[in-house]
Protein backbone atom coordinates (compact mmCIF):
# COMPACT_ATOMS: atom_id res chain seq x y z
CA UNK A 1 0.00 0.00 0.00
CA UNK A 2 1.38 3.24 -1.44
CA UNK A 3 1.60 6.42 1.18
CA UNK A 4 -0.71 8.29 2.23
CA UNK A 5 -2.39 5.22 3.94
CA UNK A 6 -5.85 6.45 5.00
CA UNK A 7 -7.30 4.92 8.67
CA UNK A 8 -11.05 5.01 8.96
CA UNK A 9 -13.34 4.32 11.61
CA UNK A 10 -16.70 2.48 10.62
CA UNK A 11 -19.75 2.71 12.70
CA UNK A 12 -22.76 0.35 11.56
CA UNK A 13 -26.12 1.36 12.83
CA UNK A 14 -25.91 4.61 14.24
CA UNK A 15 -28.26 6.88 12.10
CA UNK A 16 -26.75 10.48 11.95
CA UNK A 17 -29.07 11.33 9.43
CA UNK A 18 -31.81 11.50 12.36
CA UNK A 19 -33.65 14.31 12.42
CA UNK A 20 -33.92 14.83 15.95
CA UNK A 21 -29.97 14.26 15.92
CA UNK A 22 -29.00 16.33 13.13
CA UNK A 23 -30.84 19.79 14.76
CA UNK A 24 -29.46 19.18 17.89
CA UNK A 25 -26.03 21.45 17.24
CA UNK A 26 -25.43 25.38 16.89
CA UNK A 27 -23.73 26.45 14.49
CA UNK A 28 -23.74 29.94 15.70
CA UNK A 29 -22.20 28.95 18.77
CA UNK A 30 -19.24 26.60 16.69
CA UNK A 31 -18.25 29.89 14.12
CA UNK A 32 -18.13 33.06 17.54
CA UNK A 33 -17.25 33.29 20.67
CA UNK A 34 -20.14 36.11 20.45
CA UNK A 35 -22.59 32.81 19.60
CA UNK A 36 -21.74 31.11 22.99
CA UNK A 37 -25.02 31.55 24.50
CA UNK A 38 -26.95 29.76 21.70
CA UNK A 39 -27.99 26.84 22.36
CA UNK A 40 -31.57 26.63 21.86
CA UNK A 41 -31.52 23.82 19.43
CA UNK A 42 -29.32 21.92 22.02
CA UNK A 43 -31.58 20.16 23.90
CA UNK A 44 -30.65 17.76 26.06
CA UNK A 45 -27.65 18.85 25.74
CA UNK A 46 -27.46 22.99 26.06
CA UNK A 47 -26.41 24.00 29.58
CA UNK A 48 -25.20 22.79 33.04
CA UNK A 49 -27.21 22.17 36.39
CA UNK A 50 -26.04 25.87 36.81
CA UNK A 51 -27.30 26.93 33.13
CA UNK A 52 -23.80 27.76 31.99
CA UNK A 53 -23.70 26.73 28.05
CA UNK A 54 -22.19 24.09 27.31
CA UNK A 55 -19.69 24.14 24.07
CA UNK A 56 -20.09 23.02 21.96
CA UNK A 57 -23.77 22.11 22.80
CA UNK A 58 -26.15 19.44 21.04
CA UNK A 59 -26.22 15.69 20.96
CA UNK A 60 -24.07 15.60 17.92
CA UNK A 61 -20.61 17.17 19.94
CA UNK A 62 -21.41 14.81 22.81
CA UNK A 63 -21.58 11.77 20.86
CA UNK A 64 -17.70 11.99 19.86
CA UNK A 65 -16.53 8.81 18.51
CA UNK A 66 -13.46 8.99 20.62
CA UNK A 67 -11.88 5.32 20.31
CA UNK A 68 -8.15 5.75 19.80
CA UNK A 69 -5.50 3.80 17.87
CA UNK A 70 -1.47 3.41 17.74
CA UNK A 71 -0.02 1.42 15.39
CA UNK A 72 3.71 -0.32 14.99
CA UNK A 73 5.49 -1.87 12.40
CA UNK A 74 8.16 -4.19 13.39
CA UNK A 75 8.19 -3.17 16.89
CA UNK A 76 8.39 0.43 15.40
CA UNK A 77 5.96 2.92 16.26
CA UNK A 78 3.86 4.29 12.99
CA UNK A 79 3.24 8.00 12.91
CA UNK A 80 -0.56 8.82 12.49
CA UNK A 81 -1.13 12.22 10.81
CA UNK A 82 -3.86 13.98 11.86
CA UNK A 83 -2.88 16.98 9.15
CA UNK A 84 -5.82 18.09 6.68
CA UNK A 85 -8.29 15.24 7.50
CA UNK A 86 -10.97 17.99 7.54
CA UNK A 87 -12.44 19.79 5.47
CA UNK A 88 -11.09 23.22 4.96
CA UNK A 89 -13.78 24.68 4.16
CA UNK A 90 -15.16 23.58 7.44
CA UNK A 91 -12.01 24.53 9.41
CA UNK A 92 -11.78 28.12 8.33
CA UNK A 93 -15.07 29.14 7.81
CA UNK A 94 -17.66 27.12 10.20
CA UNK A 95 -15.41 26.59 13.35
CA UNK A 96 -13.85 30.10 14.89
CA UNK A 97 -10.92 29.95 16.34
CA UNK A 98 -12.08 32.22 19.44
CA UNK A 99 -14.18 29.02 20.43
CA UNK A 100 -12.39 27.14 22.92
CA UNK A 101 -14.67 24.16 24.64
CA UNK A 102 -16.42 25.29 27.63
CA UNK A 103 -17.85 22.47 30.50
CA UNK A 104 -17.49 20.12 27.31
CA UNK A 105 -14.33 18.27 28.50
CA UNK A 106 -11.33 17.96 30.65
CA UNK A 107 -7.58 18.86 30.15
CA UNK A 108 -6.32 21.01 28.25
CA UNK A 109 -8.25 23.50 26.23
CA UNK A 110 -7.26 23.70 22.50
CA UNK A 111 -9.00 25.89 20.14
CA UNK A 112 -12.31 24.34 18.02
CA UNK A 113 -11.10 24.99 14.49
CA UNK A 114 -8.40 22.77 15.29
CA UNK A 115 -9.84 19.94 16.93
CA UNK A 116 -9.87 18.24 13.57
CA UNK A 117 -11.62 14.84 14.90
CA UNK A 118 -14.41 16.95 15.87
CA UNK A 119 -14.74 18.95 13.17
CA UNK A 120 -14.70 15.14 11.09
CA UNK A 121 -17.66 13.88 13.01
CA UNK A 122 -19.50 16.77 13.13
CA UNK A 123 -19.80 16.38 9.33
CA UNK A 124 -23.11 13.98 9.70
CA UNK A 125 -23.27 11.18 7.87
CA UNK A 126 -26.35 10.21 5.36
CA UNK A 127 -26.67 6.77 6.22
CA UNK A 128 -26.75 4.78 8.56
CA UNK A 129 -23.17 2.31 7.98
CA UNK A 130 -20.57 4.91 7.12
CA UNK A 131 -17.02 5.61 7.41
CA UNK A 132 -14.69 9.00 9.04
CA UNK A 133 -11.19 9.95 8.79
CA UNK A 134 -8.85 9.20 11.58
CA UNK A 135 -5.69 10.31 10.38
CA UNK A 136 -2.88 8.77 7.74
CA UNK A 137 0.30 6.75 7.59
CA UNK A 138 3.09 8.41 5.69
CA UNK A 139 4.61 5.71 5.13
CA UNK A 140 4.89 2.61 2.36
CA UNK A 141 3.14 -0.80 3.63
CA UNK A 142 4.40 -3.60 2.03
CA UNK A 143 2.97 -6.99 1.49
CA UNK A 144 3.06 -9.37 4.44
CA UNK A 145 3.85 -6.60 6.77
CA UNK A 146 2.27 -6.89 10.06
CA UNK A 147 0.93 -4.00 11.67
CA UNK A 148 0.38 -4.35 15.29
CA UNK A 149 -3.09 -2.07 16.32
CA UNK A 150 -3.23 -0.87 19.68
CA UNK A 151 -6.92 0.40 20.51
CA UNK A 152 -8.36 1.84 23.32
CA UNK A 153 -11.98 1.25 23.21
CA UNK A 154 -14.00 3.83 24.88
CA UNK A 155 -16.69 4.00 22.50
CA UNK A 156 -20.24 2.29 23.37
CA UNK A 157 -21.52 0.56 20.70
CA UNK A 158 -23.73 -2.28 22.36
CA UNK A 159 -26.71 0.59 23.66
CA UNK A 160 -28.05 1.36 20.22
CA UNK A 161 -27.19 -2.64 19.37
CA UNK A 162 -24.00 -1.12 16.60
CA UNK A 163 -20.60 -2.06 15.26
CA UNK A 164 -17.41 -0.63 15.11
CA UNK A 165 -14.99 -1.45 12.30
CA UNK A 166 -10.90 -0.40 11.84
CA UNK A 167 -10.08 0.44 7.78
CA UNK A 168 -6.91 0.98 6.34
CA UNK A 169 -7.37 2.12 2.75
CA UNK A 170 -5.71 4.20 -0.23
CA UNK A 171 -7.33 6.43 -3.30
CA UNK A 172 -6.80 6.49 -6.79
CA UNK A 173 -7.09 9.97 -8.82
CA UNK A 174 -10.48 9.11 -8.62
CA UNK A 175 -11.50 9.09 -4.71
CA UNK A 176 -11.47 6.32 -2.45
CA UNK A 177 -13.79 3.33 -2.92
CA UNK A 178 -17.41 3.78 -2.44
CA UNK A 179 -19.29 0.63 -3.06
CA UNK A 180 -22.64 2.68 -2.74
CA UNK A 181 -21.93 5.64 -5.25
CA UNK A 182 -21.24 3.23 -7.91
CA UNK A 183 -24.61 0.69 -7.19
CA UNK A 184 -26.76 4.29 -6.89
CA UNK A 185 -25.11 5.47 -10.54
CA UNK A 186 -25.75 1.82 -12.62
CA UNK A 187 -29.61 1.62 -11.23
CA UNK A 188 -30.53 5.18 -12.13
CA UNK A 189 -28.57 4.84 -15.10
CA UNK A 190 -30.26 1.49 -15.51
CA UNK A 191 -33.78 2.57 -14.79
CA UNK A 192 -33.25 5.87 -17.78
CA UNK A 193 -32.09 3.85 -20.32
CA UNK A 194 -34.97 0.68 -19.56
CA UNK A 195 -37.44 3.92 -19.64
CA UNK A 196 -35.77 6.08 -22.66
CA UNK A 197 -36.19 2.53 -24.65
CA UNK A 198 -40.06 1.54 -23.66
CA UNK A 199 -40.77 5.36 -24.97
CA UNK A 200 -39.01 4.93 -27.76
CA UNK A 201 -40.85 1.32 -28.49
CA UNK A 202 -44.08 2.61 -27.88
CA UNK A 203 -43.45 5.64 -30.37
CA UNK A 204 -42.39 3.00 -32.99
CA UNK A 205 -44.93 0.46 -32.66
CA UNK A 206 -47.65 2.84 -31.95
CA UNK A 207 -47.07 5.92 -33.20
CA UNK A 208 -49.17 9.07 -32.16
CA UNK A 209 -51.11 10.19 -35.18
CA UNK A 210 -51.02 13.87 -36.12
CA UNK A 211 -53.13 16.06 -38.19
CA UNK A 212 -55.93 13.58 -38.34
CA UNK A 213 -58.94 15.59 -38.44
CA UNK A 214 -60.99 12.72 -37.18
CA UNK A 215 -59.82 13.47 -33.53
CA UNK A 216 -62.00 17.00 -34.24
CA UNK A 217 -65.56 17.49 -33.88
CA UNK A 218 -67.65 20.49 -34.35
CA UNK A 219 -70.47 21.19 -31.09
CA UNK A 220 -72.59 24.18 -30.86
CA UNK A 221 -72.90 25.51 -27.64
CA UNK A 222 -75.63 27.33 -25.59
CA UNK A 223 -75.55 30.49 -27.10
CA UNK A 224 -75.70 28.90 -30.99
CA UNK A 225 -72.14 29.46 -31.72
CA UNK A 226 -70.08 26.68 -33.23
CA UNK A 227 -66.45 25.50 -31.94
CA UNK A 228 -63.85 22.90 -32.07
CA UNK A 229 -63.34 20.11 -29.47
CA UNK A 230 -60.68 17.75 -29.50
Amino acid sequence: MKSPVFIYYELDNFYQNHRRYVKSRSDKQLRSKAGESDTDNCKPEAVTSTNAPIVPCGLVAWSLFNDTYGFSLKNKALDVSKKNIAWKSDQDYKFGSDVYPKNFQSGGLIELSEQVDLIVWMRTAALSTFRKLYGRIEVDLEANDIITVTIQNNYNTYSFGGKKKLVLSTTSWIGGKNDFLGRAYLTVGGLCLFLAVSFLLVYVIKPRPLGDPAYLSWNKNPTGQMSWNS
